[in-house]
């Protein structure tokens, strides 16, 4: 299943609008008095001149060029730091990226757990991050987005703020910091991190800010993108949080996200029968409740004994069938399918050539097989071929089943007889069995030979005598 990308459903105009309400900062009251202000700083009537013209310009291109001018000219100024924060929220609204970003570096540099800075920094930094296509590129800006993420989780609350608006202002944080952290593992294949940090986004937010548009849902879609790529795959949380998504997605996102939602269901389950008990169960759960589950499929070992309980005449089965279950059997099934074939000559019209020699042909033979274009036979030629088929070409073989292996590993199961016999026998002491071989079945037949097509037999020719 390839990582399904759903594009701007989401997309920034959520988060930028957070990173801005956080970035923005009261101006600096410097009150009337120039001289002594009530906030007690001092500034001379000339700085306090090209302050004031500075923070009081209404368009964001005109203050910041204000604004750039009056550090210029004061680069000791007493308030710095916050005119700084100013110039960087005034950047950040027209918006220019890379002049926010130099002014976050700029004010970091004087306070470094600067909380509205380090939110800029990964903001525009993940956006850059997005848009790059040089996979090299793109995962040092998420690397380096990610590292202010940290750095902004980690930052402690300054002397001056009291712990309601640290509080609050970190939490309008953490949406941003926990994403970016999430996309940066998730880039790198690192599922785990990915699922632990979109956790810990949807958990910091409320419940009801997850169903709508934008950056929330996005991220609830690509949390079960996270379950998919983990080792192994979990399909139950796959298709959970893709399907939660999906439900609370406009179009077209929500046929771009039902896909993995469903593919993930019938991994797991088998098929899409009760995918709508699901469906409706996400729509007032963000997180499975407790007890939630999904009915796992039959296992390959539950088909094969399925198979066998019903099927009276093993003989009849299937190339395909037979093959699956001396790939998945138990060794005593194998044996009864095995059984049914082995030593017998037959005849295979129309098999499909996948690679030949003068003295070996290897061959696609169920519609599995030819199919996925792989050979499940080896016809071992009796005598050496004069003219050795080509790769693609159908031919008939014959041959007498002589052995199979499974994933490259020669099989002796059991005779079927044998082992129904000693089952209530006392089984002599042994070794532990070694693991059971897992892999594609390869079905070795002796005596090979290519059968050729008979000539059309002639119509009898008759003749009428004309009296």
């Amino acid at each position: 299943m390839n990582k399904v990308v759903v594009a701007s459903l989401l997309a920034v105009s959520g988060m930028i609008s957070v990173a801005r309400i956080a970035a923005a900062q009261s101006q600096v009251n410097l009150g009337s008095n120039a001289q002594a202000t009530s906030a007690g700083v001092q500034m001379s009537p000339a700085e306090y001149a090209a302050y004031n013209n500075a923070i009081t310009q209404t368009a964001p291109q005109a203050k910041a060029a204000a604004i750039e001018a009056y550090l210029t000219a004061y680069p000791q100024s007493a308030v710095k730091a916050d005119t700084l924060q100013l110039l960087m929220a005034t950047y950040s609204a027209i918006p220019d990226p890379a002049k926010t970003l130099d002014a976050a570096d700029r004010l970091l540099q004087l306070e470094p757990n600067n909380l509205r800075a380090l939110l800029l920094e990964v903001y525009f930094r993940k956006s850059a991050a997005d848009q790059a296509t040089d996979p090299t590129a793109k995962q040092t800006a998420y690397d380096a987005a990610a590292g202010f993420a940290q750095k902004g989780l980690a930052a402690t609350k300054p002397k001056d703020m009291s712990d309601a608006d640290f509080a609050k202002l970190k939490g309008a944080t953490y949406q941003v910091f926990y994403s970016t952290i999430a996309t940066d593992a998730l880039n790198k294949k690192d599922a785990a991190t990915a699922i632990t940090d979109f956790k810990l986004e949807l958990a910091a937010v409320p419940p009801d800010s997850t169903k709508t548009p934008g950056p929330l849902l996005q991220d609830t879609y690509t949390l079960g993108q996270a379950y998919y790529q983990s080792t192994p795959p979990d399909y139950v949380n796959c298709t959970w949080y893709a399907s939660r998504a999906a439900a609370f997605a406009p179009e077209p996102y929500k046929s771009q996200m039902l896909p993995l939602a469903k593919y993930c269901y019938k991994k797991y389950h088998g098929g899409d029968d009760g995918y709508d008990a699901v469906t409706t169960a996400v729509l007032t759960n963000l997180n499975p409740p407790a007890g939630f589950t999904i009915k796992a499929a039959p296992s390959p070992a539950d088909i094969v004994a399925q198979v066998i309980a019903t099927t009276p005449d093993l003989a009849t089965l299937a190339v395909s069938d037979k093959e699956f279950i001396l790939q998945n059997g138990k060794p005593g099934d194998s044996a009864k399918v095995w059984d049914t074939v082995k030593g017998k000559s037959v005849e295979l019209p129309n098999v499909t050539v996948i690679s030949a020699t003068d003295t070996s042909i290897q061959a696609a033979v169920s519609d599995d097989a030819v199919q996925s274009k792989t050979a499940d036979f080896t016809f071992n030629m009796t005598t050496p071929l004069k003219t050795v088929p080509a790769a693609g070409s159908t031919v008939t073989l014959s041959g007498t089943y002589d052995s199979y292996t499974v994933g490259g590993v020669p099989v002796t199961p059991p005779a079927a007889s044998t082992a129904d016999a000693t089952a209530t026998a006392p089984a002599p002491a042994a070794a532990p069995a070694p693991a059971a071989a897992t892999g594609p079945v390869m079905i070795i037949m002796s005596n090979g030979a290519i059968v050729e097509k008979k000539a059309p037999a002639k119509a009898p020719v008759h003749h009428t005598t004309h009296r």
